[in-house]
């Protein structure tokens, strides 16, 4: 029997709670099905399962829990069929010796197996049992490209209500309908959409901006703390990328051209194929290398803060692919359709500020990762070319990373090999 746990979904989060089971008890899961939807300060998160089972004893809908606390048991692909029957479901609520235990830091691509297994929870009495099984009992949502802005559990609630979720005025990340939204609804006896009932930040439950703020600022200043950031910077001129990318796109519909971005993303991979020893994690006082190249990109989300979910293999993919892989995360970010593994899954941050940006950014590293890749953007400025003065398109580049994993000299490879990429844009 192994334990399913809650999941940290990044150095900022402390707790979480299960808004709707995509699974009931005695369902077959395999790695990478998505069996919960949970909530944090970052929205609805899609989360995914690493075992290979049989799935049973669910926690209950809508309690708090801390990182690391025992959502699910799963009988695992092997052992004795008659232990594969569903047992009670449990709940999951902390034990005063769980609450008093701090929550485990996030980790990289293995994070199911690294973080500690929480006490096993107390029963639930008769009636509770009863109702946490009903909810469990839930068929599977519609695929994540339907939901739009309405977060998958909200989407059903809203269905057995009778209520038109797409019509409800959301509070979640970027205006997403949350199930505090359609609990307000329902509870209207003429609901009206544009008009939802009044009731305190607080109780409306999702996306809260103030909230996420406060786990930024506590996740950063602990990285800033106690790691030991080094900083570097570089000016790459940018004419050879801008005249491949502008060729590109003259030919192409606009459904089909690449932003800049694309560019930059995969000049980082390529860097970062050559000098591996910023891709990865600093766990235990030792570095351990990624598994893969998972560029996690900082996306700003409107109703304020931040998230930097991982674009999986962006070595491995084409231009084009890295264009819709960015633009499928983006969209999903802000309408709350993550997935666990893009939050836990990467090795290392990029952060561009963009067309409307400053011309620098010095990040603080995420952590466990050891570097963040930042780009500023690009401006015409004087350069020298040839023995002479010209107009160039320039981006600086900026590093910042953890000195006990690595030292300038390995900081300036990376900037370097970087630049290399951006003046070869046909090979990317």
């Amino acid at each position: 029997m192994a334990d399913f746990t809650m999941p940290a979904l990044g150095a900022d989060m402390e707790t979480g709670k299960v808004v709707e089971w995509l699974v009931k008890p005695g369902d077959r899961v395999k790695p990478g099905n998505v069996i919960a939807v949970v909530e944090t300060h970052k929205g609805a998160i899609d989360v995914e399962c690493f075992l290979d089972g049989v799935i049973g004893d669910l926690a209950p809908l809508g309690v708090d829990l801390p990182v690391g606390a025992v959502l699910a048991h799963v009988q695992v692909a092997g052992e004795a069929a008659a232990a594969r029957a569903p047992a009670p479901v449990l709940a999951t609520a902390p034990t005063p010796a769980m609450a008093a235990s701090p929550a485990p830091a996030a980790v990289g691509p293995a994070m199911p197996a690294s973080v500690p297994p929480a006490s096993k929870p107390a029963p639930l009495p008769p009636p509770a049992i009863a109702s946490a099984a009903a909810a469990a009992r839930v068929e599977p949502t519609a695929p994540a490209g339907g939901r739009a802005r309405v977060s998958p559990a909200a989407r059903r609630r809203a269905a057995e209500l009778g209520l038109e979720a797409d019509a409800l005025r959301g509070t979640g990340v970027d205006g997403a309908v949350t199930l505090a939204d359609v609990g307000l609804a329902a509870a209207q006896p003429k609901p009206r959409p544009a008009a939802p009932m009044a009731a305190p930040r607080a109780a409306k439950g999702g996306f809260d901006p103030a909230l996420m703020r406060q786990a930024i600022a506590a996740a950063m200043g602990k990285s800033k703390r106690e790691i030991p950031h080094y900083y570097l910077s570089a000016t790459i001129d940018f004419t050879a990328a801008q005249a491949w990318l502008d060729a590109w796109n003259a030919e192409r519909d606009p459904t089909e051209r690449l932003l800049p971005a694309t560019l930059l993303l995969k000049a980082s991979a390529k860097a970062l194929a050559e000098v591996p020893q910023l891709n990865g994690f600093w766990e235990h006082d030792a570095f351990r290398p990624g598994t893969g190249i998972h560029l996690g990109w900082a996306i700003a989300l409107r109703g304020g803060g931040l998230v930097a979910p991982a674009i999986h293999d962006a070595d491995e993919k084409t231009l084009p692919e890295l264009m819709a892989a960015l633009r499928d995360l983006v969209q999903r970010a802000r309408t709350g359709g993550l997935r666990s593994s893009e939050l836990t899954d990467p090795t290392i941050t990029i952060t561009s500020l963009g067309d409307r940006g400053a011309e620098s950014v010095f990040g603080v590293i995420y952590p466990p990762q050891v570097a963040i890749v930042g780009f500023g953007r690009v401006v015409v400025r004087p350069w020298v070319a040839g023995g002479a003065v010209v107009p160039r398109p320039l981006v600086t580049t900026t590093l910042a990373a953890d000195h006990r994993a690595s030292d300038g000299h390995v900081g300036g490879q990376l900037l370097a090999a970087i630049d290399r990429a951006l003046q070869a844009p046909d090979q990317l």
